[in-house]
């Protein structure tokens, strides 16, 4: 089961992506209530894409957007982030150890996310 969990922050609002009691990513900080559903809707319309660029193979196929981009990280593990058609950034994920791990979670949110409820939390 998956939901759009959108909360306050000190600074505005964002959301999580919550696939079985796991948060799989998470939105940049929203100024507006309308901005953080308005993300939701992006991200729910562009990872159903399932394009994936892998950043840690050297000369790997560019692709054009809405894709999910994974990358490594400065601590040597492996993280992913979706962007936009515009290039604008969506959503980001946690640090996985491996990158089979990366890839299972992009599929859960391929799978999952196009039907997620939206749940706002006070």
């Amino acid at each position: 089961m998956a939901k759009f969990i959108i909360k306050e922050t000190k600074t505005g609002i964002k959301f999580d992506l919550d696939i079985n009691s796991h948060i799989v990513c998470t939105s940049e900080v929203y100024t507006t209530l309308s901005a953080c559903k308005n993300g939701i809707e992006s991200v729910k319309k562009n990872s159903a894409l399932n394009k994936i660029e892998d950043l840690t193979i050297e000369d790997s196929e560019k692709l054009t957007n809405p894709k999910f981009e994974i990358y490594e990280d400065k601590k040597g593990h492996f993280r992913f982030r979706l962007k936009a058609s515009n290039g604008q950034i969506i959503a980001v994920s946690e640090d996985f150890k491996d990158k089979k791990d990366c890839l299972k979670v992009i599929d859960l949110i391929v799978k999952e996310a196009p039907n997620a409820e939206v749940v706002e939390v006070k």
